[in-house]
């Protein structure tokens, strides 16, 4: 009978946005071979053949703002984004020396959950990025300045009365910001500054308005909300039209406003949201290769 929590997650049950390879993350269990020397323990675990010893591993990310299913584990994302280490043991070193800050606050759980619009410091290389999705619907830690890094956009999830009557609003990242403006409504965001957990500014979830669609089949694309279609009883379907004059639909738990009108708050990622075709994709990949091959 199972005690308490799962500790572990296989490489293949991770979710395929971490992008990881299915026979790496070499998890070893070396408490099944006390029974013989340290030399002999690191002999057969580097030449071990059966799946007794090894169990292909992703890190399991820890209890946090963001669902399992829809963060980035530090770990991932300093080795295998960043390229900052080769193994989870320096991974490990690194957070422990304190040089890691998610949204102003230094982690050091390798496992931390960082998540869509977590802002990222490594003040040793006077580096902040910010997670966005790609439009593939990957996560990308997207560079920004130091002034970008101060704040970040939150969706509103819901909007309530506390304790003695206190309005609140609940954020996607797991945060409660009292006394908010009144004229904020759930779907809106806010943009949050880190240093002082206060809402800004916000935009209002409405047509016209430039949105990122954070989950669905077009998870990643960027567009602008044009048709609003409600479904009593059933999903409400917003449909945007990106930036070469394609239009897709999604649900409305799917939008995230990311900007007034056409002009964005935060700075795009490469692509800027916009999903090519493979056709598309393979001459832009030709057109390329020709540029080198002519140079």
């Amino acid at each position: 009978m199972p005690r308490g929590p799962k500790k572990h997650l296989k490489r293949l049950n991770a979710p395929s946005h971490w992008m990881l390879d299915k026979l790496g993350g070499v998890f070893t269990h070396i408490s099944s071979l006390r029974h013989i020397s340290r030399r002999d323990q690191l002999d057969k675990v580097a030449h071990a053949p059966t799946p007794d010893i090894f169990g292909l591993q992703a890190p399991k990310p820890s209890p946090g703002p963001h669902k399992q299913r829809e963060c980035l584990p530090l770990t991932v994302l300093l080795r295998n984004r960043l390229k900052y280490a080769l193994t989870g043991r320096e991974v490990k070193a690194i957070l422990m020396q304190r040089h890691v800050k998610v949204d102003g606050k230094i982690r050091t759980d390798p496992t931390y959950p960082a998540g869509f619009m977590d802002v990222i410091e490594i003040e040793k290389t006077n580096e902040a990025f910010r997670l966005v999705f790609d439009p593939k619907g990957r996560f990308v830690p997207h560079r920004i300045g130091k002034d970008e890094s101060s704040y970040k956009l939150c969706k509103v999830k819901r909007q309530q009365f506390g304790k003695s009557n206190v309005p609140y609003i609940a954020t996607h990242d797991g945060r409660t910001i009292r006394y908010p403006d009144p004229d904020i409504k759930v779907n809106d965001t806010i943009m949050l500054d880190i240093e002082t957990g206060k809402a800004k500014q916000f935009v209002k979830f409405e047509l016209g308005n430039m949105c990122m669609v954070t989950g669905g089949a077009n998870n990643g694309r960027i567009g602008i909300m044009t048709k609003r279609e409600k479904h009593k009883g059933s999903f409400d379907i917003i449909e945007l039209k990106d930036a070469t004059g394609n239009t897709f639909v999604t649900r409305q738990h799917n939008v995230f406003v990311i900007g007034n009108k056409d002009k964005p708050l935060i700075s795009l990622p490469k692509g800027k949201g916009v999903r090519l075709t493979i056709m598309e994709e393979q001459a832009k990949i030709y057109k390329s290769e020709k540029k080198v091959l002519d140079a």
